[in-house]
């Protein structure tokens, strides 16, 4: 793709900002060891030169630091004069190093405010209810923990967030449920998708619900808040609900946070300063240097200690209970979720930048 073919104007960088998804694509594409498969590198190498390339960016997380990684090894091993870095972004804000990833905050935002709305929703019935949230997360809660942004003087937060960090018993979960039914008419709960148990199964799957593994090696998980939703409405006999949040969380351009969107330019700019100067095989961080005010700075990082780590929430800022996080939680993540952008709106609804692989009329 050729941007100067999509971007002609400032009002297309502006629509760029308020454009869900990745606006570039993406790839699931695993690339082998060098000493597997050379081949592989020679056909990618041979396009880069035909190309001109001199500067190679890589936008993503964990897997796509591992892609730099191993072009950044086999660019050094041949003598190759291209500039490989890694530009962090993913919403799961599980890449090591860095403070915090572009993505996450404004998926946070999201997360907040619809559980917020959840639980609001829950509070006009009368009949007793439990809503069951789930909430993107493998091995890392950073997105299910952004649920308790939703507590504060208008709306009590969820009841319970349960994080992949900690081990998930069905049993003291049904417990715990029982006990809230019996204080409050709508219990709300967030659980990420990657729950596991003690034997180190997904909690989904006791159901039928993981059917697909991509080319990392990641199985596709869903169905954890329709289980435990059934379980309860089975046992405890009241009515449930099981809301996925699932692929909106990520696309909910509608409300972004500008912090992030701010911090994404300044990540994506301080990887081409940093190539042109001539660093190699690293990754743009973001270093916090104060809460209040808020201020985050760029540095680089080798990207050999970052690609495939996966940074998780810390056990100190999950209760001792595990059904919570802690205060320090919510201190670290307010920041990435302040001031908004406004959508840009036509006859009604927001407008994006469109894409087309013809011609622009």
């Amino acid at each position: 793709m050729d941007l100067e073919e999509h971007i002609m104007s400032d009002l297309d960088i502006e629509l760029l900002k308020r454009t869900p998804s990745a606006y570039l694509g993406s790839c699931r594409f695993k690339l082998p060891e060098i000493c597997d498969d050379r081949e592989i590198y020679d056909k990618i190498f041979s396009i880069l030169d035909k190309l001109e390339v001199e500067y190679f960016f890589y936008i993503g997380g964990n897997d796509s630091m591992d892609t730099i990684k191993k072009l950044s090894d086999y660019s050094l091993l041949n003598g190759s004069k291209i500039r490989f870095m890694g530009v962090p972004k993913t919403i799961d804000n599980d890449l090591a190093a860095t403070d915090h990833t572009p993505g996450y905050g404004s998926a946070a935002k999201y997360i907040g405010a619809i559980t917020k709305e959840v639980i609001r929703d829950g509070l006009v019935y009368d009949q007793q209810n439990v809503t069951i949230l789930e909430i993107m997360g493998r091995n890392a809660g950073w997105l299910t923990g952004a649920a308790a942004l939703a507590k504060g003087e208008d709306c009590e937060g969820p009841d319970m967030l349960f994080l992949p960090e900690v081990t998930f018993d069905v049993d003291s979960f049904m417990k715990k449920v029982e006990e809230l039914h019996k204080k409050k008419a709508s219990v709300v709960v967030a659980v990420s998708e990657g729950v596991k148990l003690a034997d180190g199964r997904y909690v989904c799957e006791l159901t039928d619900g993981i059917e697909f593994v991509d080319a990392f090696g990641h199985k596709q998980l869903t169905g954890t808040a329709r289980f435990l939703a059934e379980k309860v409405n089975r046992e405890v006999g009241c009515k449930t609900r099981a809301i996925e949040f699932n692929s909106l969380q990520r696309c909910a351009s509608h409300i972004v946070s500008r912090v992030e969107i701010t911090e994404a330019f300044q990540v994506g700019g301080a990887a081409v300063k940093e190539a042109f100067e001539g660093e190699t095989g690293k990754m743009v961080i973001l270093k916090r240097v104060s809460d209040d005010p808020y201020v985050c700075v760029t540095d680089i990082y080798d990207v050999h200690k970052v690609a495939n780590v996966e940074k998780k929430v810390p056990r100190e800022w999950i209760n001792e209970a595990g059904d919570y996080v802690t205060e320090e939680f919510v201190n670290y993540i307010r920041p990435l979720i302040q001031a908004e952008l406004t959508p840009i709106m036509t006859d009604g609804l927001p407008r994006h930048l469109y894409y087309t692989d013809v011609e622009r009329k």
